[in-house]
């Protein structure tokens, strides 16, 4: 769920959590030492922060990525979903759309977002979970992007929301890896929108949006519900659903692609 240049990320706000935020720049293990007390004073426990700062170092590759990323949506409509809406695409979210479709049934109906949206958004972020969910640590990301000065409150708050995953027991810190904006899952959650709007529909007690499928589309709707999309309506261009999809992307670009995709999927 990369926006551009994440302008619309939610910040999290955590019960009994710091008012003043860790000053950017400088020693960054003396950042990470101010991280760690903000964290614990939002109720993240010493073993939590102990365990995901051990060690850690700021990762120039995430700072280089960050200054390109905005570039992302450049491309026409029509030369980005050449790239990625293709029939080999399509089949496999029909045959998905088939094998899913009593647990998309009661999402539809719990959640109000219908299952082609789904599906479309679950195959364009990660290949329907087959594909690149992000290859890197987290915690290391976020607390690089959260150090830079660039955009330090936001991901403050992001790096917070990580550890409340860890902390709640949702996902293992081995298991918190992602993309290069901290990025989590099949379809790619924020930390704070993991917290916000994540759902454990598996029943299992956890929200997991790395391995239960459940999870991710349940959460994916809520998401969208939580911003307004209505079931029946349209979501092309110009409607009130494709401005609820705002929340998953601002790129009309990518919200255009969403909608397409979606249309291939049942046959429109």
């Amino acid at each position: 769920m990369l926006r551009p240049l994440l302008a619309a990320a939610v910040m999290v706000c955590l019960a009994g959590g710091s008012a003043q935020a860790a000053r950017c720049g400088g020693d960054f293990n003396s950042f990470i030492a101010s991280m760690s007390a903000e964290a614990q004073a939002a109720g993240v426990s010493a073993a939590v922060t102990s365990a995901a700062f051990s060690g850690i170092t700021p990762d120039a590759a995430v700072l280089a990525f960050d200054r390109r990323q905005r570039y992302t949506f450049n491309k026409s409509f029509e030369q980005y979903v050449s790239t990625r809406v293709g029939p080999g695409r399509i089949n496999g979210g029909r045959a998905l759309l088939q094998r899913h479709a009593a647990l998309l049934s009661r999402i539809e109906q719990q959640f109000g977002v219908p299952r082609q949206i789904l599906v479309a958004i679950w195959g364009l972020e990660s290949d329907f979970g087959k594909g690149d969910m992000g290859r890197l640590p987290v915690i290391r990301t976020l607390a690089t992007l959260a150090h830079d000065c660039r955009r330090t409150e936001l991901f403050q708050g992001e790096l917070l929301a990580a550890l409340k995953i860890v902390q709640r027991g949702d996902l293992p810190l081995r298991d918190l890896i992602g993309a290069y904006a901290g990025e989590i899952g099949q379809t790619q959650f924020l930390p704070s929108s993991y917290i916000k709007y994540g759902v454990d529909f598996d029943g299992d007690g956890h929200v997991d949006l790395r391995h239960s499928v459940a999870d991710v589309l349940a959460s994916t709707a809520n998401l969208l519900h939580s911003n307004g999309f209505k079931m029946g309506q349209p979501y092309g261009e110009g409607s009130a659903n494709f401005e609820a999809m705002r929340e998953w992307n601002r790129a009309v670009v990518y919200r255009k692609t969403i909608g397409y995709f979606a249309d291939r999927l049942v046959g429109q």
